[in-house]
């Protein structure tokens, strides 16, 4: 009987010490899933504050593309509001594809394309487009080794435990995979 309890006590030791592991483990790999979250959203914050100044520029030439300005400005104020990872996502797919159809628009205009002010303020964008790019990827790299770790076995169990779950990736919409298709009236 004294064997039998020094045997539940040792087992319910070692599964004490697997938890605590687990445990560190997973923060650590929640952290740096945060910590690449953060740095999108640094890089995601710095486009939607260009972007007022390249419409403002775009607007002065191109006066009747009033329809595509608004989407660009409604996308960044859906940024700007969004509360959640899922809406973060969203509206940073909305950014990329009407700022797409901004700069397809704006090869039209002869004018527009030498002022150095809108190639400086599009030069700024691409660099920030490569970033987000960039950004995103090593995001979901770390969510996929954290998705991992927490649906492995007998990991999932203890994911259970603390209430963990998976997070989402960030993907590119479908309206990304195609280039934009300009339609002047």
């Amino acid at each position: 009987m004294q064997y039998m309890i020094i045997g539940i006590v040792v087992i319910l030791i070692l599964f004490g010490i697997q938890l605590i592991i687990f445990y560190n483990i997973m923060i650590n790999k929640k952290a740096k899933v945060d910590n690449s979250w953060g740095q999108i959203n640094v890089q995601l914050k710095m486009r939607a504050d260009l972007i007022p100044n390249l419409v403002e520029m775009v607007a002065a030439y191109a006066t009747h593309e009033q329809d595509t300005l608004a989407k660009v400005i409604q996308a960044r104020n859906m940024y700007l509001g969004a509360q959640s990872a899922n809406e973060l996502i969203e509206s940073s797919d909305a950014i990329t594809s009407v700022l797409g159809k901004l700069f397809a628009i704006s090869e039209q205009y002869p004018d527009l394309k030498a002022n150095q002010g809108f190639l400086d303020l599009q030069s700024q964008l691409r660099e920030l487009e490569q970033k987000i790019a960039m950004y995103r990827q090593f995001y979901n790299d770390t969510v996929l080794i954290y998705n991992r770790y927490i649906i492995a076995f007998p990991n999932n169990i203890f994911a259970g435990i603390f209430g963990a779950s998976g997070l989402p990736f960030f993907q590119i919409d479908l309206s990304e995979r195609s280039a934009p298709k300009v339609q002047f009236r």
